[in-house]
């Protein structure tokens, strides 16, 4: 009997768009390159025994270790399983046959990205250069919109970001990579210029923390509708096979989504309003020796997890459900979210790629929509 595979898919009651799609915030953060497996099972022992790939594998198990799968993923992602957990949703767990994947059959950065934000399959393969992307994306799309316009940003450490998002062409405000923070009498913007005079930078990403900071204080100054956030540190430790400073990396990351999720609940503009979508581009190799690398000939690459949590999710938590979704379905969710009407091609178009024929027929032969209801916070 053919397995039939179902696909999660974030439906609004009508009730919900009509009241609240105008004045939603929309958040939507990723941590480039970082893997399910971690998530779910926490710092995998296998890894964190080899010491080259962990200068001090006793300090590692200490800070990272467990007895269990979730002794260790709570260690390691301790918002993640104490909050939206129990507030949001968490997709992803293979371990329950609950599978999230990347569409593009590249699993690369570029057009991981590319995926997520314009809800389309990339076709042609961009190897992460600073190309502009020829799609518009979802942020270009509500930027568009009236009740969105001149409300849009983003900010990231890769800085391939940019052309992704077609900036200059849209007229974003984004700030990734190693570009200066625009002051506007700033003091944050300021001292956080100052760090990138005095500290090394090297490749093309910078100190998530630093983005971090940046995007903070743009929310805090100028209240954006929807951002971008985008970390990018887990990818670059990931490959240059340093594990221990991948999960510490990861575990900073569940820091800063505490920081961030606490200012949202504290914040009048943000508070009861505002949804956070959380991911990945893509993953890694499934093995305790693969594990730094991706990409199409990297088995585990396309293996990726995606939440939720914030106004109009239901806290269904951890998903142990046999289901599918893809990464192309977010940009569908969030122009459903904020009532963004005839967004790309919604279903129809899932096919219009450069993709052969077949692959997208799978695609769309495995999918079936399964609606999960908003449910409507109280307004205290």
């Amino acid at each position: 009997m053919k397995k039939l595979i179902l696909v999660i898919a974030l439906f609004i009651t009508q009730q919900i768009t009509a009241q609240n799609s105008s004045e939603q915030n929309i958040i939507i953060i990723t941590t480039d390159g970082f893997r399910w497996q971690e998530l779910f099972t926490g710092a995998d022992p296998a890894i964190m025994n080899q010491s080259h790939f962990v200068a001090d594998t006793c300090l590692c198990k200490q800070l990272f270790g467990g007895q269990s799968p979730i002794e260790r993923r709570q260690k390691l992602l301790p918002f993640f399983w104490s909050v939206i957990a129990k507030e949001g949703i968490i997709a992803g767990n293979r371990l329950y046959k609950n599978e999230v994947n990347v569409a593009n059959a590249y699993k690369i950065s570029y057009p991981g990205y590319q995926e997520l934000l314009t809800g389309f399959i990339p076709g042609r393969l961009n190897p992460n250069w600073m190309v502009n992307s020829k799609r518009a994306t979802i942020l270009e799309k509500l930027n568009q919109n009236e009740s969105y316009a001149g409300k849009v940003a983003a900010f990231a450490s890769w800085s391939v970001i940019p052309y992704i998002i077609r900036a200059k062409h849209t007229n974003l405000p984004i700030n990734a990579g190693f570009d200066p923070i625009e002051s506007n009498a700033n003091p944050m913007a300021d001292l956080l210029n100052q760090v990138f005079d005095s500290v090394p930078m090297t490749g093309n990403t910078r100190n998530d923390l630093i983005t971090y900071l940046a995007a903070k204080s743009y929310l805090q100054k100028n209240h954006p509708k929807v951002l971008f956030l985008g970390f990018g540190e887990t990818d670059e430790f990931a490959h240059q096979g340093k594990y221990d400073q991948y999960l510490c990396k990861a575990r900073q990351f569940d820091g800063l989504l505490m920081d961030l999720w606490y200012f949202i609940q504290s914040d009048p503009f943000y508070k009861n309003n505002t949804t956070l979508f959380i991911t990945t581009n893509h993953g890694r190799g499934c093995t305790s020796q693969n594990w730094k690398s991706h990409g199409f000939w990297v088995k585990g690459s396309g293996e990726i997890w995606s939440a939720m949590i914030g106004t109009g999710i239901a806290p269904l938590g951890e998903l142990l459900t046999p289901t599918k979704t893809y990464l192309y379905q977010i940009a569908m969710q969030i122009a459903d979210v904020t009532g963004l009407t005839g967004f790309l091609h919604q279903k129809e178009e899932v096919g219009a790629t450069m993709l052969s024929k077949n692959k997208t027929e799978r695609i769309k032969e495995n999918t079936t929509m399964v609606p999960v209801t908003f449910q409507e916070n109280s307004s205290n």
